[in-house]
């Protein structure tokens, strides 16, 4: 049977959602395409051939690009399909942080297609927060997101001020928005920066009680933001993560993989919400995903350990690191002599095995993880296409006189800020030079300087040792208030998981803690240029 009926005897048992859009489309009502789908949870392709089939029959009305029916058809109802939402009945009680949410995500930077983004609706990161806060004990916990395009940290900040956030990503742009937005509304969240493809920041590993992530809806990509939550959790006990992933109505396939991969990590599914999560866009996947409570296992973290270094930079469903792409060619043909007189001492990154067999080799997150061991005076970078705003990190994560990097495509202009303090750089198509430059002459630069020199070790900690030599007045405790006053987003953090508008600021942070008088005394004289 063809038409409007034929549609939904095919749907079966599932056929409430097309009945659903049905009784939408006849309440008298206009409705866009990415509206119905939103609303009813059903891919934009059971959508369409629904609308197709009233047109046929003549059952359609159109304005532009909004549709309705002529009239209602008989024995439909509008009514919710699926499950009882588990939060709905409390959104009520919450108007002004709805209202305040839904002016951040409309204001918030736009998604990155090479990165999945696709921004969820106001209501759904409201009721992210209720619901972990009508689950759990959220006064005094710590919840982690692993990655935040949506903004899931300031509602949940919003909602329960005594609760500690961080949020990990690898957008600037969200991160700086975050940053900028929880200063204004008086809220506290840690920002980040991360490629999660290359490690979970140093600072939030073993943090949190909670994590949430909304990660690229591929398995790899589960797989990797799921074992970088669990590596941020450090009730091991009794943490949780919640995952936000949908498939489309007709791919049950594509959630089995993804099911399978957190199955490979030991994790338990305590509770699946179905369509918990709708969004401005995915209409492939019905503008909808559902939300997983996941509990970790005493045989997750050993999973985790042995499968994480193994997964693949491909994890996203666009751009270069997408998971059907072909990785681009990136490095050089090196010779024993190196081009231009350049003899590398380690090769950082990904590089062919016949290129300089003899020199010691360093994978990307190593590099980011810890110092290298010896102190090498030249060394070759290999940045992966999609990966080239790592580029900054691995240059201040390295303390050679000299670096030569070759990226994929052409890097354009690096950005400056602390960069310039340590480096002259010159950048040739696809290859940056960074000659270490001389230590400087004036107190500040010598203060900064030391602290991106030591971009392993904990901010405050060299910033505190820096301004102790500089001033030499200064205690340790009076040290340690100083750089709190003067940057009080650098404990505990180190310089490679500060946020470009965090490392923007130090300068002028640095510039501060040097005139600032002692917490618990008088005014000190200028400091002098003491080395």
């Amino acid at each position: 049977m063809n038409g409007i009926e034929g549609l939904l005897r095919h749907a079966g048992v599932d056929g409430r959602r097309l009945r659903t859009a049905l009784a939408l489309l006849g309440d008298g009502r206009w409705w866009t395409l990415a509206a119905l789908v939103r609303e009813t949870a059903t891919s934009r392709r059971a959508i369409e051939a629904l609308l197709r089939e009233a047109e046929a029959e003549a059952r359609l009305e159109r304005s532009g690009d909004r549709f309705r029916l002529r009239e209602p058809l008989p024995g439909l109802s509008a009514a919710p399909h699926g499950p009882a939402d588990p939060v709905a009945h409390l959104l009520g009680g919450h108007a002004d942080l709805l209202a305040r949410m839904e002016e951040l995500v409309a204001k918030a930077p736009r998604g990155r297609q090479a990165l999945d983004h696709v921004a969820a609706t106001a209501d759904t990161v409201v009721r992210r927060a209720l619901l972990m806060d009508a689950r759990f004990w959220l006064p005094g916990a710590r919840i982690l997101c692993v990655g935040d395009h949506d903004l899931t940290s300031l509602a949940t900040a919003l909602l329960r001020p005594d609760a500690e956030v961080a949020v990990v990503d690898v957008d600037e742009r969200i991160l700086a928005y975050i940053a900028e937005q929880a200063e204004r509304l008086g809220v506290d969240v840690r920002t980040r920066w991360a490629d999660l493809r290359l490690g979970l920041p140093a600072s939030v590993q073993g943090w949190a009680d909670l994590a949430v992530t909304d990660p690229p809806y591929t398995p790899e990509g589960i797989g990797l933001f799921a074992a970088r939550a669990v590596e941020g959790i450090a009730d091991r006990e009794h943490g949780r993560i919640l995952l936000a992933y949908g498939a489309g109505e007709r791919t049950p396939a594509l959630a089995l993989k993804v099911q399978h991969a957190l199955s490979a990590l030991n994790l338990v599914s305590e509770a699946i919400y179905p369509d918990f999560n709708r969004y401005h866009g995915a209409e492939a996947i019905g503008s909808a995903a559902d939300l997983y409570l996941l509990r970790p296992t005493t045989k997750t973290w050993p999973a985790v350990a042995a499968r994480v270094d193994g997964l693949g930079a491909a994890i996203y469903t666009h751009g270069p690191q997408s998971v059907e792409s072909r990785p681009a060619d990136v490095a050089p043909d090196l010779t024993p002599e190196g081009p231009a007189g350049f003899s590398p001492a380690v090769l950082v990154g990904e590089w062919p095995r016949d290129t300089l067999p003899r020199i010691p080799r360093a994978r990307l997150s190593t590099w980011l993880a810890k110092p290298y061991a010896a102190d090498p005076a030249e060394v070759a970078v290999a940045v992966p296409a999609g990966m080239e705003s790592v580029l900054p990190r691995l240059l201040l994560a390295t303390r050679a006189r000299r670096v030569r990097a070759w990226t994929a495509a052409p890097s354009g202009d690096l950005p400056a800020g602390p960069l310039s303090c340590v480096y002259e750089l010159t950048v040739t198509g696809r290859t940056v030079d960074a000659v270490r430059r001389p230590l400087p002459e004036s107190a500040q630069e010598r203060v900064l300087r030391r602290i991106l020199d030591n971009s392993h070790g904990k901010l405050a900690n060299t910033w505190r040792e820096a301004l102790i030599r500089e001033r030499g007045e200064l205690t340790k405790k009076q040290a340690k208030a100083v750089v709190a006053e003067a940057a009080p987003w650098s404990a505990d953090v180190t310089v490679l998981e500060l946020p470009a508008c965090r490392l923007a600021e130090l300068p002028a942070a640095v510039a501060a803690s040097l005139a600032a008088p002692a917490a618990d005394g008088p005014a000190l004289r200028p400091p002098t240029d003491q080395r």
